[in-house]
């Protein structure tokens, strides 16, 4: 999903700086696209790399307009199963990264003047599902996490918004043949088919955009109806 945010972000105009561990991938997506799409290596789960992406920032454009919180891990494991190690380094992958960015990035996108931040929780955050604890926390957190800082960051005119993707044709969508009930949850898909990226690209968009001018503290679910079901 954070490679097709980057291109539609780009080929909408923006200047997008991208980052992730995985190098390789990033600079050759960097590449594809140009100057306006800078990939710079970055462990979300570290204080210090936080630190390091948002200083490159601050020096090259004194400003951040749009913040979308993307990455996350899904391994799967039934609670009495699932190891305390393996529990952590979801949590700090998929929740603490979300804490550091918004603490971190909160000075440049006061420089904005009209920000808007999009944090990538799950329909896994809205529904427990079994095999998924350590995954399920870290979305459910996030949504607190959207309500508090979307509260506390309107005086500066940020907006702050959470987007709930239901099953998305990634490479994490193999994972989910794993948990016990997956056939069940496949075809209980209302529109009986799993999104593409691009579907949740269309809503990360719009909600960076100032088509949402008026949405903060919402969250978009994006399943195909799913949840309802």
């Amino acid at each position: 999903m954070g490679a097709s945010h980057v291109r539609r972000f780009v080929e909408e105009g923006a200047k997008v700086y991208f980052t992730d561990i995985l190098v390789e991938d990033g600079e050759k997506l960097s590449e594809e696209l140009g100057d306006n799409a800078v990939f710079l290596k970055h462990d979300v789960s570290s204080e210090a790399d936080w630190k390091s992406v948002l200083d490159r920032i601050d020096n090259d454009e004194k400003k951040l307009d749009v913040l979308v919180n993307n990455a996350g891990i899904a391994p799967n494991g039934l609670i009495g199963d699932l190891s305390l190690d393996l529990y952590n380094k979801v949590i700090a992958i998929n929740q603490v990264s979300v804490f550091l960015s918004l603490t971190h990035a909160l000075p440049l996108l006061k420089n904005s003047g009209k920000a808007s931040v999009v944090n990538i929780s799950s329909l896994g955050g809205l529904k427990g599902m079994e095999g998924n604890a350590a995954y399920g926390s870290s979305k459910y957190a996030i949504r607190g996490l959207t309500q508090v800082a979307a509260l506390e960051f309107a005086p500066f005119n940020i907006r702050v918004n959470s987007v709930h993707p239901g099953m998305v044709k990634t490479p994490m969508f193999a994972a989910l043949d794993e948990l016990p009930n997956v056939e069940e949850v496949t075809s209980a898909i209302p529109l009986k088919r799993v999104a593409t990226p691009e579907e949740l690209t269309n809503v990360v968009l719009f909600l960076a955009s100032d088509e949402s001018s008026y949405c903060t503290a919402g969250e978009f679910v994006v399943d195909g109806g799913l949840l309802t079901r």
